[in-house]
């Protein structure tokens, strides 16, 4: 019951998520290039599960998650522009992003930095005209911004470039990804909740929860690093390794990884417990975190 669930929530929502980006994109008064370039790494796939976290906050307060499709579209784009970035030659220069050529390889570097761009600023677009209230409104902004900013993702990215070819601590590492990955995912959770009405006390819970959720999130990546097959995670598997990063792996063995990541999914689902939310899909979706295969 519980993977039919997902599957149809996944489904729906899914649907909903790809016409709002596309139609949202394809309405903008902007070069038909820049467009095609935007388009090309939203459609790329993924499980998208930074929007499925949106529905499943929205769906855990008995909300109808349709609402929050702006939101979740707005943060999929911040989460796009990100891996654009990542890709390019000065960062991580990346050939292959979900089994496809990335951004700049078909694009060249110019166009995939100005999508990237577009992407970035567009999200804060998409939530201003959202319908709802002000209040609401200024919430996402903010909380979005921080998320996404030097405090957040783009401050994790810096710190990782700068651990490349050093020993990190684990404490160093975590606090690495506590920004690059988990304030992104905090935010999407939140974001939801914050759609429903929350009060103080509920987004407490679920930021605790999201916390958990976001550290498995890149556990799971860094072992999927070591595991995965290319032709399933989309990318060369080792480049972790080939770029000199320490790694949850690296720092605890595999084992030790893969302990550290059941223990912080135990803690997600403790903490989703004491919400007294209907929580089904949000415990699908950090199971699937869990599980994924790329």
């Amino acid at each position: 019951m519980g993977n039919r669930l997902l599957d149809d929530a996944t489904k729906k929502y899914r649907q909903l998520l790809e016409e709002k980006l596309r139609s949202s994109v394809q309405r903008l008064d902007a070069p038909a290039s820049l467009k095609e370039a935007m388009l090309y790494s939203l459609e790329a796939g993924g499980k998208r599960i930074r929007p499925l976290l949106v529905f499943a906050a929205m769906d855990a307060f008995d909300r109808n998650p349709e609402e929050g499709v702006a939101a979740a579209a707005a943060i999929e784009m911040v989460h796009t522009y990100s891996l654009i970035h990542d890709d390019l030659p000065s960062m991580d220069d990346d050939d292959l992003r979900r089994g496809k050529p990335t951004n700049h390889k078909v694009f060249g570097e110019a166009m995939a930095i100005l999508a990237g761009d577009a992407l970035l600023t567009y999200s804060f677009e998409m939530i201003g005209d959202m319908d709802a209230s002000p209040d609401v409104k200024l919430k996402l902004v903010a909380g979005l911004a921080k998320a996404a900013g030097a405090g957040g993702m783009v401050g994790g990215q810096a710190a990782d470039m700068e651990g490349e070819d050093k020993e990190l601590t684990l404490e160093e590492l975590e606090a690495i990804h506590i920004n690059k990955t988990g304030r992104l995912l905090t935010f999407s959770v939140l974001a939801g909740a914050i759609l429903s009405g929350a009060d103080q006390n509920k987004l407490d819970i679920l930021s605790r929860y999201a916390f958990h959720l976001g550290l498995a999130f890149q556990i799971r990546d860094d072992i999927l690093d070591l595991e995965g097959d290319e032709g399933t995670i989309g990318k060369p598997v080792g480049s972790d390794t080939v770029n000199h990063k320490s790694t949850y792996p690296r720092l605890l063995t595999l084992e030790g990884a893969k302990d550290s990541l059941a223990a912080h999914i135990a803690s997600a689902r403790e903490e989703l417990a004491k919400t007294g939310l209907n929580t089904r899909l949000l415990l699908e979706v950090t199971d699937l975190v869990a599980t994924r295969n790329h």
